[in-house]
């Protein structure tokens, strides 16, 4: 599966997470914010988040984001096999999320 394609299935997966879960759904209401994911050994990837969805997808080299993730494609992809912890990868400087500590924890909550 390419990085986009993993990328698609996760704001998917996200999206039908949001739907069915209010509490969460809440939390999200009237946050708007734009994420970049920025693979040092890759590509760099953008989507929005808004009405309590992530949506538009897309190839981003440069542009204004809320949220900033850099790491590499082989943490990346540990990430989402839940074979390293969000945490972890920080601690070891193998992730960078540049935001607010909200958006921060809010992070976790994509994977």
């Amino acid at each position: 599966m390419t990085v986009e394609e993993t990328l698609a299935s996760l704001v998917d997966r996200f999206n039908r997470k949001a739907a069915q879960n209010p509490a969460l759904a809440e939390e999200l209401d009237g946050v708007n914010r734009t994420i970049q994911i920025r693979l040092t050994d890759g590509a760099t990837y953008a989507v929005d988040l808004a009405e309590g969805r992530l949506q538009h997808l897309r190839t981003s080299p440069n542009g204004k984001a809320d949220v900033r993730i850099t790491t590499d494609t082989a943490t990346f992809d540990g990430l989402v096999r839940k074979e390293i912890g969000p945490m972890k990868a920080l601690v070891t400087r193998k992730l960078q999320i540049d935001g607010s500590l909200e958006d921060k924890l809010r992070f976790r909550k994509l994977l």
